[in-house]
């Protein structure tokens, strides 16, 4: 009970930020800032978490397969954001990852390991390059990277945490409780577009 009562209010306490991470508020310098953009913003809080409930969802290998594909290329967007290397769509790639994998959460159907790997990658290039352009001048980037890659993990790790509650919880709705998650993720996704 102790586990479900952290990630309700994990839950809600991620829901009490900004709805985007992306407004270039404020200077502030090194593993602080990197630490703080992806909880800085719903868009990324959802797609992360979105990524630790589709690793639990898909099971096996998946586990930790797709949130190090996240975070590996999340690494890569960043260094190309950080380097302003264009890369088209960013905003939409964003909120469209929230859509895209609370759609696939949604569903409740096994994907191949190579697809959800491949989902989560591709994804998380635009976010690591939201990351990386929004990077203070002043910040070191290897600190803002650690500090970004730091609070991503947590955020998967808050969805693996969340879904195997839900999970050893309720056994057999789980699977239901899991895919109506997904769709409120995905509607939420939604919601961000209707208002970007």
């Amino acid at each position: 009970m102790n586990r479900l009562l952290f990630a309700a209010t994990a839950v809600f306490a991620m829901a009490a930020v900004p709805a985007m991470a992306h407004t270039g508020a404020g200077p502030v310098s090194g593993l602080t800032a990197g630490f703080g953009h992806p909880i800085g913003g719903l868009d990324h809080v959802l797609a992360m978490v979105a990524v630790g409930v589709l690793a639990v969802q898909q099971g096996g290998r998946s586990l930790w397969a797709v949130p190090a594909a996240f975070v590996g290329m999340m690494v890569v967007g960043g260094l190309l954001g950080m380097a302003a290397f264009p890369v088209p769509f960013v905003e939409i790639g964003i909120v469209g990852s929230v859509v895209v994998l609370g759609g696939v959460i949604a569903a409740g159907r096994q994907v191949p390991m190579g697809v959800a790997v491949a989902l989560a990658g591709v994804f998380a290039v635009f976010h690591g390059h939201a990351h990386g352009t929004e990077m203070p001048i002043d910040a070191s980037g290897v600190a803002y990277a650690v500090g970004f890659v730091l609070a991503t993990a947590l955020l998967h790790g808050a969805g693996i945490g969340l879904t195997q509650a839900v999970q050893k919880t309720i056994q057999q709705r789980a699977p239901i409780a899991v895919r109506l998650g997904g769709g409120a993720l995905a509607a939420a996704g939604l919601a961000l577009f209707a208002g970007a």
